[in-house]
């Protein structure tokens, strides 16, 4: 059983994530809290396997601050947020569930981050996994259409351009004397 702990500042969103939560036997919801001292003290309580953190919390706290609080205690974190940060952020979250999702894309969330959390290695397609969850742990996927051989290209450089930048010809040495 997974042990879930809710760190959300606004009660009614809060409540119903909660029976979303518990609707399946497989998870357990510790506690409820609204910003960072109620999640350090609910953790110190009753320890979660995973916390569900929001990024924008009352009382001027933010979730990274939260994350990185119960990183420190050893308890893995899992972002909901409405706006997903721009950059990965593996060292303080196995990734980030943007809002609004459904209570479906809920629970395959948290079986993925169970998964993680258990160190179960298994099959699964990418394709199943909720459209809303990004996970921080995965390897960076090619882009469809190109081979994976060939690098990806920056900007508006050509891929003539980064070849001819990484082997230079003879004549564009200059001499020493």
């Amino acid at each position: 059983m997974l042990k879930i702990l809710i760190v959300e500042d606004e009660s009614l969103l809060a409540e119903t994530l909660k029976r979303m939560i518990e609707l399946n036997p497989e998870f357990e919801v510790t506690a409820i809290a609204a910003d960072l001292t109620a999640a350090v003290d609910a953790a110190a309580a009753r320890r979660p396997d995973l916390a569900l953190v929001d990024l924008q919390l009352a009382n001027a706290t933010s979730g990274f601050s939260v994350a990185a609080k119960l990183h420190e205690a050893g308890v893995a974190c899992l972002f909901t947020t409405g706006m997903a940060p721009p950059f990965p952020l593996p060292d303080l979250a196995l990734g980030c569930l943007e809002k609004p999702f459904l209570e479906e894309d809920l629970i395959r969330t948290l079986r993925e981050a169970e998964d993680i959390l258990r160190g179960r290695s298994r099959l699964v397609f990418r394709s199943r996994l909720p459209e809303r969850l990004e996970l921080y742990s995965d390897p960076p996927q090619p882009k469809e259409g190109a081979p994976a051989w060939i690098p990806g290209i920056r900007g508006r450089t050509s891929l003539a351009a980064r070849l001819m930048k990484l082997v230079r010809r003879p004549s564009s040495f200059r001499s020493a004397a």
